[in-house]
């Protein structure tokens, strides 16, 4: 019974952070760099960035959340409940009243930051090192270690990590990743958001613009607000202490 118990934690933890960051990251600004990057810059590169900044930054959300452990689970828990319903409630105002042209105005906003971003790069960029745009790799740079060394570690993925980093310290997501963990099993939640992230990063280094120009910003805004009600409702059936 136990066993069983631990595995309907761990999944409900999976599925409750994987959709939960699905529907966060969706024409976010994480997703827009990304999207941006990839068309032109390595996709290789990008993702990699992207995505070794998104998995550290779960791991460490969600290790905050289960460090609530000296609070009684059943506050931690209702505690977080509250949230998923004012978060809920936040997302559906925010999309009843989101403009239909929000995704482009957020593409053509994270466009502009990535293009002064970029310049400042070739600034720093000595005159007689090339940066391969496929690759991202620094040619002509110093010696064959360095050289072999950016071929691993390209400067467009530390770009990408250092971007998507920035990006999502304080995001919503960043957010939900924590009050999940502290209600639910943190490795359902950690592995639920990982794949989430990966899932959302695939389609933005994929896609490029064109995906992001299609997607309705307002619509999963508001689809997202249904869904963390949806789980804000769950503690209705739920015991916290058998969680």
């Amino acid at each position: 019974e136990s066993k069983s118990a631990n595995d309907r934690g761990f999944t409900h933890g999976f599925v409750a952070s994987l959709s939960i960051i699905i529907i966060s990251e969706l024409g976010d600004k994480t997703f827009f760099i990304a999207a941006i990057m990839a068309m032109k810059y390595s996709r290789l590169s990008v993702f990699g960035g992207a995505i070794f900044a998104l998995a550290v930054m779960t791991i460490l959300s969600a290790f905050v959340g289960h460090a609530a452990v000296f609070i009684p689970r059943k506050y931690t828990y209702y505690l977080s409940t509250l949230l998923f319903v004012i978060f809920g409630l936040k997302l559906i105002k925010e999309g009843y009243y989101m403009s239909s042209d929000e995704g482009q105005e957020e593409l053509e906003e994270v466009s502009a930051e990535l293009k002064k971003r970029e310049e400042n790069m070739n600034i720093e960029v000595s005159a007689a090192s090339t940066v391969d745009v496929e690759s991202g790799a620094i040619r002509g740079a110093g010696s064959r270690l360095r050289r072999y060394f950016h071929l691993i570690v390209s400067p467009i993925f530390i770009q990408a990590f250092v971007l998507t980093f920035l990006a999502e310290w304080g995001d919503r997501s960043q957010i939900m990743t924590i009050v999940l963990a502290a209600r639910e099993d943190i490795s359902g939640v950690t592995i639920g958001g990982i794949l989430g992230h990966m899932l959302c990063t695939q389609l933005a280094v994929v896609g490029g613009r064109m995906l992001a120009q299609k997607i309705s910003v307002r619509t999963v805004t508001l689809i997202g607000g249904v869904v963390f009600l949806l789980f804000a409702a769950t503690a209705l059936f739920q015991d916290p202490s058998k969680i």
